[in-house]
């Protein structure tokens, strides 16, 4: 899988029943997604494995209609491990996988 870089800013989404922090995946970037990805899994997502910093982690990208393409979640484990809050500019690579 070839890896897909790019940086995004951290943003926090609040919910009435909790809070979650996402990075928005370029559009470029998300049209690279679409093109690696195979039969997507629910809610649209695309199984994924990323990197940021000296963090690596599999989780999944989802689409957004509000952000258009796709967005990251980024759990508090690597926004701690990372020193990233929100506001911050990240350098992300992410893999698609299969």
């Amino acid at each position: 899988m070839i890896p897909i870089d790019f940086s995004s800013e951290l943003w926090l989404w609040q919910a009435e029943k909790g809070s979650w922090h996402f990075l928005t995946v370029p559009e470029e970037e998300s049209d690279a997604v679409r093109l690696f990805a195979g039969p997507r899994r629910g809610f649209g997502s695309v199984k994924v494995r990323v990197t940021i910093g000296g963090s690596t982690w599999k989780t999944s990208v989802f689409p957004s209609k509000e952000r258009g393409g796709f967005i990251l979640p980024v759990k508090k484990a690597i926004r701690t491990a990372e020193s990233i809050d929100t506001g911050d500019r990240v350098a992300v690579t992410l893999e698609v996988l299969e």
